[in-house]
This record gives C-alpha cells, structure tokens and sequence, in this order.
C-alpha cells in the first residue's frame, strides 16, 4: 500500500474558489486536480476520492498559510456541537499572547472544540494558542490551517472503532513535536495535507493510560523539514496506510512499541505503509 513520490508535481492550487463541474477526460492534469479538490466541498469526501486520478501524486498546496480575512482572539474555547459546521470564514482564531506556555495542554486550552461529528472548514489558526483543534469523537476538517503549532495542531479522542476523522487539505507549520494526536480508537484519514518543519505528522497515542488499535489513512500529503510520517503502535495492532506521499522524510513509517500509563514507548521497526 505505499506509493512514495519524491519529488513533488507543481499543481498545487490556492483552494478557495468553489464553483465548478467534475472533471473532464480532456483537461490537463492541472486542471483536472484543481477541479477535483474544488469539486469536494459541494459534492463531499466520497466523491473527491472516487474523482481523484490515481496520477496526481501529492496536492499538498505549498504555497503558505492563506491571508487572513480579519484576527478572532477568545477567552475560551469555541465549540461546535455534534453534527454542526462552522465555516470561519479564512479568518485567523487564537487564545491571545502569551498562550503557547511551558507545560502540557490540553482541552480547555483548544482554540475549537469539535464535537462527534462536528465540521471545521476555512479557519486559520494563529500562533497565540496553545493547543489547536480538540476533537471528542469523530470530526472533520476541511482547509483548516495552523501558523505556528504550540502543543498540538489536532487531538483526536473518544473516537471509536469503526468511526473516521477527516482531515482534508489545510496544513501546519512549526510543530516540533506532533501536528495531529490520536487517542481514540477509530481512524484517522489525512488527505491533500502540506507540513513543514514538525516532528511527526501522526502520532497513535504511545502510552495514552487506555490502550487500543488505531488506524491513519495518508493520501495526498507534501511534509517537509520534519521527522516521521507517521508513528503507529505495532504491539496494539495499528494499521497505516500512505499514499502518494511527496517528502524528505527519511523514515515515514514508524513502529513503536505502546504502552499504557506513565511509561516511555519505544520504536521496534520501520513500516512500509
């Protein structure tokens, strides 16, 4: 299941123009990837992936975090309930300065807070936060962008077997340590993502204090300047999937040993994907 490309194909495409057709045979590849990643927020995740031409490779858009339309600072978290969508618009969301603190974050310190089947699509999120994006259960994130990750750019938890979070396009710059955390139990798919300077794009919790199989689905996304893909559990049966993976990773499948509760995971190998 890998499809490792290492050099990236240059048609990547600002995605904030929604008003198109689905692709025809006879467009260029350019074309045809610029329609189809457009074509999704009318038509949704099914259509985009069984619209994607299996030659586009990466879409990761490179071109940096999109202008902001206007600053939002909260006091606390926004939380979108369980099956709503908030569109923010291009806008910048963040907790204000001094947020991004020494120790661990967590809930309360999130910018939004999705709820089970909650939509955040079109948001930037500013530097001046903590932790980005908290999800309790399954979500989705749509163009979702993260300027400067502090702790995490998205947590996923209480997400159950069965249940899928979609992460499509959007990206995140300046994680040094993890852009999305896993503690659930269900998967996560990251599609058409871009990453730059982090140290892992996924990370199935290593000794979350509940332990079970996880399973992440990479398609589509350009990372760089940064260290694994991917970090999955190998002794609780998590599974990875990457796909047309445009990088400089040197190791962009990484097994570890997982434990549970005040411990230290350790790695046992290298995945294919």
């Amino acid at each position: 299941n890998t499809g490792f490309v290492e050099g990236p194909p240059r048609i990547f495409t600002q995605i904030r123009q929604y008003s198109i057709s689905l692709p025809s045979s006879n467009q260029t590849l350019s074309q045809r990837a610029k329609t189809v990643i457009m074509y999704f927020s009318k038509a949704g995740i099914a259509a985009l992936l069984a619209a994607l031409p299996s030659t586009l490779a990466c879409l990761g858009y490179e071109g940096g975090v999109p202008t902001a339309t206007s600053t939002k600072t909260n006091s606390k978290y926004i939380e979108v309930k369980a099956g709503q969508v908030y569109d923010g618009g291009w806008a910048r969301f963040d907790r204000g300065s001094g947020a991004c603190n020494s120790g661990e974050g967590g809930q309360d310190d999130a910018v939004f807070l999705l709820r089970r089947g909650a939509t955040l699509k079109n948001a930037i999120i500013g530097k001046n936060q903590k932790e980005g994006v908290h999800c309790d259960g399954p979500c989705t994130l749509e163009f979702v962008w993260f300027e400067d990750v502090c702790e995490d750019a998205i947590s996923v938890k209480n997400d159950k077997a069965g249940d899928h979070t979609w992460i499509i396009g959007g990206g995140a710059y300046k994680a040094g340590d993890k852009i999305i955390q896993h503690n659930g139990c269900g998967t996560v798919n990251i599609i058409n993502f871009y990453a730059n300077d982090y140290g892992k794009v996924y990370r199935s919790c290593g000794n979350c204090s509940s332990q079970c199989k996880r399973n992440v689905y990479v398609e589509g996304v350009t990372a760089y300047g940064g260290g694994e893909i991917v970090g999955i559990n190998s002794n609780y049966g998590d599974t990875a999937t990457l796909k047309n993976v445009c990088t400089d990773a040197k190791v962009k499948c990484q097994m570890y040993n997982g434990c549970a509760g005040g411990c230290e995971p350790s790695k046992s190998g290298v995945c294919s994907g």
